[in-house]
């Protein structure tokens, strides 16, 4: 569902993607990782047509990115890092302005919102009675996964997309994440945190300074590189020091 060759993406002299080649079959839930700057949100807004690459080529769904970005989008579902939303509009007229560029007939985009209302817990009265300026962060980041879901993509990218959502609607966002990679849908999932990478995805690629220095399952990176967590390893593979060390050499100094 997803195939990268040679990718890169500079920005003047500064290189966010360096040669990168990777393939993703459908079905499966991936988690992207690295440091800040180390180029995995680059690559997944070249993915869904918002950056054009330096040089290489990238396909979703069978579609090129570059050649036929409008296909590439008609079949993808993102939750960006930094979700932005029409404040002046209600979260009903936003997803239903959403529906409308996905040609979801009305009625249809009307049950599905009503369905991923009473999912996230948003009632029929905040949706259409509010508008989005008031919405708190975790309200918002529900609608902007709605918004990416209501056409029912067979490819979704999900960059830190528990951010703001409370325990309850951050439990049932995971559940519903694996039980759409079960249900066939490719899933990218990035995160800065770990634990919950590790417990959902079945395969981790880990982005260190624009390129990829780790690719499989969470026991095979464990077994290469001799560590016993997910947070070990991507320790180990992107940091100059023993973090934690010196973490704990940190909180000495300050006791002192």
């Amino acid at each position: 569902m997803i195939k990268i060759r040679h990718l890169s993406k500079e920005f003047g002299r500064q290189v966010a993607v360096r040669e990168i080649d990777l393939d993703i079959p459908a079905g499966q839930l991936v988690g992207l990782l690295g440091p800040n700057g180390a180029g995995k949100s680059t690559t997944i807004k070249i993915l869904t047509g918002m950056l054009m690459p330096t040089s290489g080529t990238a396909e979703v769904g069978g579609f090129d990115v570059i050649k036929d970005p409008l296909s590439v989008k008609r079949i993808i579902g993102y939750v960006p890092e930094t979700g932005a939303v029409f404040e002046s509009l209600t979260a009903w007229e936003y997803l239903q302005l959403v529906a409308a560029l996905y040609h979801i007939p009305e009625s249809e985009a009307t049950a599905r919102i009503e369905r991923f209302g009473q999912f996230f817990d948003l009632t029929t009265d905040t949706l259409q009675d509010k508008q989005l300026s008031a919405y708190s962060k975790g309200m918002r980041q529900k609608v902007v996964i709605t918004a990416a879901l209501l056409h029912n993509p067979d490819i979704v990218f999900f960059d830190e997309p528990l951010n703001g959502l409370d325990a309850n609607a951050a439990l049932s966002l995971k559940t519903l994440i694996t039980s759409l990679a079960h249900e066939g849908k490719t899933i990218v999932y990035c995160s800065h945190i770990l634990d919950v990478v590790e417990r959902i995805c079945e395969r981790v690629v880990i982005i260190h300074e624009g390129s990829i220095v780790a690719d499989g399952t969470v026991t095979q990176l464990m077994e290469q590189t001799g560590q016993q967590s997910l947070e070990h390893v991507f320790n180990k593979l992107t940091a100059t020091e023993n973090l934690l060390a010196r973490a704990e050499e940190f909180a000495r100094a300050l006791s002192r």
